[in-house]
Protein backbone atom coordinates (compact mmCIF):
# COMPACT_ATOMS: atom_id res chain seq x y z
CA UNK A 1 0.00 0.00 0.00
CA UNK A 2 1.55 3.80 -1.00
CA UNK A 3 2.24 5.86 1.74
CA UNK A 4 0.43 8.85 2.66
CA UNK A 5 3.53 10.89 2.35
CA UNK A 6 4.46 9.13 -1.20
CA UNK A 7 0.60 10.10 -2.63
CA UNK A 8 1.29 13.89 -1.15
CA UNK A 9 4.87 14.04 -3.11
CA UNK A 10 3.26 12.92 -6.40
CA UNK A 11 0.36 15.09 -5.86
CA UNK A 12 2.95 18.21 -5.60
CA UNK A 13 4.94 17.02 -8.34
CA UNK A 14 1.94 17.28 -10.33
CA UNK A 15 1.10 21.08 -8.97
CA UNK A 16 4.46 22.13 -9.92
CA UNK A 17 3.93 20.19 -13.39
CA UNK A 18 1.03 22.56 -13.47
CA UNK A 19 3.10 25.95 -12.46
CA UNK A 20 5.86 24.89 -15.59
CA UNK A 21 3.21 24.08 -17.79
CA UNK A 22 1.64 27.87 -16.85
CA UNK A 23 5.11 29.54 -16.80
CA UNK A 24 5.99 28.08 -20.25
CA UNK A 25 9.56 26.18 -20.48
CA UNK A 26 12.62 25.97 -22.97
CA UNK A 27 12.43 22.40 -25.08
CA UNK A 28 16.33 21.92 -24.77
CA UNK A 29 18.06 21.80 -20.96
CA UNK A 30 20.15 24.92 -21.10
CA UNK A 31 22.98 23.41 -19.40
CA UNK A 32 25.52 20.68 -20.35
CA UNK A 33 24.57 19.51 -16.77
CA UNK A 34 20.74 19.20 -17.63
CA UNK A 35 20.98 17.92 -20.87
CA UNK A 36 23.68 14.62 -19.84
CA UNK A 37 21.23 14.82 -16.80
CA UNK A 38 18.07 13.87 -18.90
CA UNK A 39 20.02 11.74 -21.42
CA UNK A 40 20.74 9.78 -18.53
CA UNK A 41 17.18 9.36 -17.29
CA UNK A 42 16.09 9.01 -20.87
CA UNK A 43 18.38 5.48 -21.17
CA UNK A 44 17.86 4.86 -17.45
CA UNK A 45 13.09 4.82 -18.58
CA UNK A 46 14.07 3.41 -21.90
CA UNK A 47 16.00 0.44 -20.20
CA UNK A 48 13.10 0.17 -17.63
CA UNK A 49 9.98 -0.26 -20.51
CA UNK A 50 12.27 -2.69 -22.16
CA UNK A 51 13.05 -4.80 -18.76
CA UNK A 52 8.83 -4.68 -18.43
CA UNK A 53 8.63 -5.81 -22.20
CA UNK A 54 11.44 -7.22 -23.86
CA UNK A 55 9.21 -7.50 -27.06
CA UNK A 56 9.37 -3.71 -26.66
CA UNK A 57 13.08 -4.12 -28.39
CA UNK A 58 12.01 -5.71 -31.92
CA UNK A 59 9.25 -3.29 -31.89
CA UNK A 60 11.50 -0.21 -31.63
CA UNK A 61 14.21 -1.50 -34.27
CA UNK A 62 11.46 -1.94 -36.55
CA UNK A 63 10.08 1.57 -36.27
CA UNK A 64 11.54 4.77 -38.36
CA UNK A 65 12.33 6.83 -34.48
CA UNK A 66 10.81 7.86 -31.15
CA UNK A 67 10.60 10.48 -28.50
CA UNK A 68 11.09 9.11 -25.14
CA UNK A 69 9.67 11.56 -22.08
CA UNK A 70 11.37 10.05 -18.85
CA UNK A 71 9.40 11.69 -16.38
CA UNK A 72 6.29 13.57 -16.62
CA UNK A 73 4.47 14.67 -13.93
CA UNK A 74 0.88 15.84 -13.83
CA UNK A 75 -1.66 17.23 -11.61
CA UNK A 76 -5.25 18.38 -11.43
CA UNK A 77 -7.63 20.25 -9.26
CA UNK A 78 -10.65 20.16 -11.95
CA UNK A 79 -7.95 22.43 -14.45
CA UNK A 80 -5.25 20.40 -14.68
CA UNK A 81 -1.64 20.18 -16.73
CA UNK A 82 0.94 17.97 -17.32
CA UNK A 83 4.85 18.70 -18.58
CA UNK A 84 7.56 16.64 -19.30
CA UNK A 85 10.85 16.94 -21.24
CA UNK A 86 12.57 14.81 -23.53
CA UNK A 87 14.52 13.30 -26.12
CA UNK A 88 14.01 12.42 -30.02
CA UNK A 89 15.42 9.56 -31.70
CA UNK A 90 15.54 9.40 -35.78
CA UNK A 91 16.84 5.58 -37.16
CA UNK A 92 18.09 5.04 -33.36
CA UNK A 93 20.49 8.46 -33.44
CA UNK A 94 19.72 11.34 -31.23
CA UNK A 95 18.73 14.34 -33.23
CA UNK A 96 16.88 16.66 -31.23
CA UNK A 97 14.89 17.14 -27.68
CA UNK A 98 11.40 17.51 -26.93
CA UNK A 99 8.88 18.73 -24.74
CA UNK A 100 4.66 17.73 -24.06
CA UNK A 101 2.60 19.82 -22.19
CA UNK A 102 -0.97 19.05 -21.54
CA UNK A 103 -4.12 20.76 -19.92
CA UNK A 104 -6.95 19.37 -18.75
CA UNK A 105 -10.74 21.17 -17.93
CA UNK A 106 -12.74 18.85 -15.95
CA UNK A 107 -13.78 16.31 -12.80
CA UNK A 108 -10.04 15.73 -12.14
CA UNK A 109 -7.85 15.78 -8.73
CA UNK A 110 -4.82 14.35 -8.07
CA UNK A 111 -1.30 13.89 -9.02
CA UNK A 112 1.08 11.51 -11.02
CA UNK A 113 4.23 10.66 -12.50
CA UNK A 114 4.67 8.51 -15.56
CA UNK A 115 7.13 7.88 -18.46
CA UNK A 116 5.80 8.32 -22.33
CA UNK A 117 7.27 6.73 -25.11
CA UNK A 118 6.21 7.95 -28.64
CA UNK A 119 7.27 4.89 -31.08
CA UNK A 120 6.96 6.60 -35.01
CA UNK A 121 6.23 3.97 -37.27
CA UNK A 122 7.84 6.28 -40.46
CA UNK A 123 9.26 9.31 -41.86
CA UNK A 124 6.46 10.92 -42.13
CA UNK A 125 4.85 10.74 -38.61
CA UNK A 126 8.13 11.61 -37.48
CA UNK A 127 8.44 15.02 -39.50
CA UNK A 128 5.05 15.59 -38.61
CA UNK A 129 6.16 15.47 -35.16
CA UNK A 130 8.95 17.70 -35.80
CA UNK A 131 7.40 19.79 -37.61
CA UNK A 132 5.19 20.78 -34.57
CA UNK A 133 2.03 19.14 -36.42
CA UNK A 134 1.78 16.96 -33.97
CA UNK A 135 -1.03 17.05 -31.09
CA UNK A 136 -3.07 14.03 -29.31
CA UNK A 137 -6.75 14.58 -28.59
CA UNK A 138 -8.05 13.09 -25.68
CA UNK A 139 -9.23 9.83 -27.84
CA UNK A 140 -6.10 8.88 -28.36
CA UNK A 141 -4.99 5.83 -26.15
CA UNK A 142 -1.72 4.67 -25.05
CA UNK A 143 -0.56 0.98 -23.79
CA UNK A 144 0.47 0.25 -20.58
CA UNK A 145 3.90 -1.23 -20.38
CA UNK A 146 3.97 -4.81 -19.02
CA UNK A 147 5.47 -7.93 -20.66
CA UNK A 148 3.77 -8.43 -23.65
CA UNK A 149 2.56 -4.73 -24.61
CA UNK A 150 4.21 -4.04 -27.52
CA UNK A 151 2.77 -7.28 -29.18
CA UNK A 152 -0.84 -5.69 -28.49
CA UNK A 153 0.38 -1.90 -29.32
CA UNK A 154 -1.23 -0.40 -32.80
CA UNK A 155 -0.42 2.23 -35.06
CA UNK A 156 -2.97 5.33 -35.21
CA UNK A 157 -1.71 7.90 -37.98
CA UNK A 158 1.83 5.97 -37.68
CA UNK A 159 2.59 6.63 -34.21
CA UNK A 160 2.26 4.12 -31.57
CA UNK A 161 2.31 5.46 -27.83
CA UNK A 162 3.14 3.82 -24.32
CA UNK A 163 2.79 4.70 -20.42
CA UNK A 164 5.19 3.77 -17.77
CA UNK A 165 3.12 4.56 -15.16
CA UNK A 166 5.93 5.38 -11.94
CA UNK A 167 2.94 6.12 -9.32
CA UNK A 168 1.07 8.86 -7.59
CA UNK A 169 -2.66 9.05 -7.91
CA UNK A 170 -5.08 10.33 -10.06
CA UNK A 171 -8.80 10.59 -10.47
CA UNK A 172 -10.13 12.11 -13.89
CA UNK A 173 -12.92 12.52 -16.21
CA UNK A 174 -11.56 15.22 -18.27
CA UNK A 175 -10.89 16.74 -21.53
CA UNK A 176 -7.46 18.16 -23.09
CA UNK A 177 -4.40 16.68 -25.54
CA UNK A 178 -0.78 16.87 -25.47
CA UNK A 179 1.08 19.33 -27.63
CA UNK A 180 4.88 18.63 -28.62
CA UNK A 181 7.30 20.93 -29.29
CA UNK A 182 10.83 20.03 -30.88
CA UNK A 183 14.09 21.55 -30.80
CA UNK A 184 16.95 19.97 -33.43
CA UNK A 185 20.48 19.36 -31.62
CA UNK A 186 22.24 22.32 -31.55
Amino acid sequence: MESPMRRTSFWLKGLGALAILLAGCATEPQSASDRTQLHNDSLAALNNVKQKDPSLSDFLSSAYGYALFPDIGKGAAGVGGAYGRGEVYEQNQRVGYTDMTQGTVGVALGGQEYSELLVFQNKWALDQFKAGNFEFAAQVSAVAINSGAAASAKFQNGVAVFIDVKGGLMGEASIGGQKFTYQPNQ
